[in-house]
């Protein structure tokens, strides 16, 4: 009979997250980690990746870093065959990195600012996915998760940010539709790959400040939300390890939204 725990076991499996190194993509690869799969984590800092790396393997857990940009279609590809070329497969793959390091808002709306976001976000989750499900088709299973965000689906009110160190640094409209851009690739590739064994599901954070987030800003978050509590970067980790797992498996297509009760309002 199968159990709970037989559902959520990772093991055996190997799984890639871009951006693993930091914040939510490292706490999602801990997470795939701990539950016995093989991990890959990517991104184009290896002093980051190697601190990461080092975490994991002290705790007893399969992991290895890969220096990847997401945005270099070739390099995607070959970082991928290295995985299966040295695991003989690849089970999971988190399509997490992306870039918000430049802000402009409407109606000033800087266009290389639009599209060096889309580029990262948009074309660096495209590439990763397609790279994946290539090898996942040859396998006739797997797991693509993508990483959206609640300002995929809602806009970020500004009077959130007035009056704090956030007020530069809120959600643009770049980011915000690349984001509600992923929920398109992401329903499409569920539907066009779902025949062929591979589930394609995405999660949509909600705020989950980073530690040099100003108090007064976490402080409305906090107030925001329907729970009245502050996200860090674990809440994510059950639902990665649910989409990734075979207890998610009858799960395609889906927006998991992990806000505390912010988008309900």
């Amino acid at each position: 009979m199968t159990t709970p725990a037989d559902l959520f076991d990772l093991t055996g499996r190997v799984a890639l997250v871009t951006g693993g190194g930091t914040h939510l993509g490292r706490a999602m690869a801990t997470a795939l980690a701990a539950q016995g799969a093989h991990t890959f984590i990517a991104g184009r800092r290896e002093d980051v990746l190697a601190g990461a790396e080092a975490d994991l393997r002290s705790r007893g857990w399969l992991c290895d870093a890969i220096r990847l940009d997401i945005t270099d279609e070739g390099m995607v590809e070959e970082v991928v065959g290295q995985i299966v070329e040295r695991t003989g497969r690849l089970d999971i793959a988190v399509c997490n990195a992306g870039s918000n390091a430049e802000t402009s808002y409407p109606p000033d709306t800087d266009l290389d600012v639009l599209k060096a976001t889309y580029d990262s976000h948009v074309f660096g989750t495209i590439v990763t996915a397609n790279a994946a499900a290539r090898q996942m088709v040859e396998q006739g299973s797997g797991s693509i998760i993508t990483v959206s965000s609640v300002h995929g689906s809602l806009a970020a009110d500004p009077r959130l940010y007035e009056g704090t160190a956030q007020k530069d640094r809120r959600s643009s409209l770049a980011y915000q539709s690349a984001k509600a851009a992923i929920l398109g690739v992401t329903r499409n590739l569920a539907a066009e790959l779902g025949r062929k064994g591979i589930r394609v599901n995405c999660i949509s954070p909600g705020h989950i400040p980073k530690d040099t987030a100003d108090p007064a800003f976490v402080e409305r978050v906090v107030a925001g939300n329907a729970l009245g509590i502050k996200g860090v970067p674990e809440d994510l980790m059950g639902a990665v390890v649910l989409l990734a797992s075979d207890a998610g498996r009858f799960i395609t297509g889906h927006d998991l939204v992990v806000d505390a009760g912010w988008s309900i309002w």
